[in-house]
């Protein structure tokens, strides 16, 4: 017996894009003293201004969720069109059920395929790899890609190498069918040998198995902060040329860079090392929201398109990395002026 697939691929694009900050504002000058530190200092070593936390009774979802509600009224849809959600997140509090079905429930879809990526940094790149891929090949007609954390949750206040670093919100993004290829290929994979540079951690299963070798206390996030930084300033530059290489275009063909905002030293080693001309937008989101991991590309997205609206419709490469020490990147383009704005 011979499988058979009747349909030809489709094409497949990002209908819109959706983004949720919680109302707090937190500036430097609220978490210094607690490190020993100052806002020039954090500002010098990040770019980082502000970030947004989330309130203590505001959770993952609820923040998912008006991220969704955005993207999806503004591609002109309803809940019940979404036929295929992936979650990307590192601080949804439960191993299972999932984000994704638990976000199903609020938006009403109790049918939808609906599953969870843990891939950190990256997470949300490889959200939109999948979700294209499941456009093409007929799996599903508009996938909704969440990218959402709480890291709020999990910052030591007193630790001076991450309290100013991570940042809570949402950011989604609805990729449906294209007349046109608007999402090209995937560059990604890992370097795992590294991959306790970032940790979240202890986890209950650490100590279950080592009870006298773990005070379990509170999860936080613990990084090696040098190792990361070089390895984003020299491996990802070529990693992002690749994905740009992979969808046929040269730098001075592109109109945007979106990175992953986890540094703006990073962001500035990456232009230079790419040798993007000044032509290309930089999106700069890590100055007032901090690093939020998986939901700090939907999020810069958003934010660049708010501030150049003429970029609607143009090309950008986003490219995703951290914990594991995974990446991911591609080339899209940009949704068109939404449809309708919350």
């Amino acid at each position: 017996m011979t499988i058979s697939f009747n349909q030809s691929p489709q094409n497949a694009r990002i209908l819109s894009v959706g983004a949720y900050r919680p109302p707090r504002v937190v500036q430097n000058g609220e978490i210094a003293p607690r490190i020993d530190s100052s806002d020039e200092w954090i500002q010098q070593r990040t770019g980082i201004i502000s970030r947004h936390f989330a309130s203590p009774d505001e959770s993952l979802i609820d923040m998912a969720f008006k991220s969704a509600e955005i993207a999806i009224a503004r591609a002109g849809l309803t809940f019940e069109d979404i036929d295929a959600v992936i979650f990307a997140t590192i601080s949804y509090p439960f191993q299972a059920p999932s984000a994704a079905t638990e976000l199903l429930t609020r938006l009403n879809n109790s049918t939808a395929a609906a599953f969870d990526i843990s891939a950190a940094c990256a997470g949300f790149c490889y959200g939109v790899a999948i979700a294209n891929d499941m456009v093409r090949s007929h799996t599903a007609k508009n996938v909704l890609v969440v990218g959402a954390e709480k890291l709020s949750d999990y910052t030591d206040p007193d630790d001076r190498a991450t309290a100013f670093i991570f940042a809570d919100g949402a950011g989604s993004v609805v990729i449906g069918v294209s007349d046109h290829v608007g999402i090209g290929p995937t560059v990604w994979g890992s370097n795992s040998q590294t991959r306790d540079a970032i940790v979240l951690n202890p986890s209950y299963l650490e100590y279950k198995n080592n009870p006298g070798k773990l005070d379990i206390g509170w999860p936080n996030i613990s990084q090696q902060g040098q190792t990361v930084f070089r390895w984003a300033v020299y491996a990802v530059a070529p990693i992002a040329l690749q994905a740009l290489a992979a969808a046929g275009m040269e730098p001075d063909q592109l109109d945007a860079f979106i990175p992953h905002q986890a540094n703006e030293r990073i962001i500035d080693s990456l232009v230079k090392s790419m040798k993007l001309p000044e032509s290309v937008a930089v999106a700069r989101d890590i100055r007032t929201t901090g690093n939020t991991s998986s939901a700090s590309i939907p999020l810069a997205m958003d934010a660049l398109l708010t501030e150049r609206p003429d970029l609607h419709g143009k090309s950008a490469l986003l490219v995703g990395f951290g914990a594991g020490l995974v990446y991911a990147g591609q080339v899209v383009e940009l949704p068109p002026i939404p449809q309708k704005s919350n």
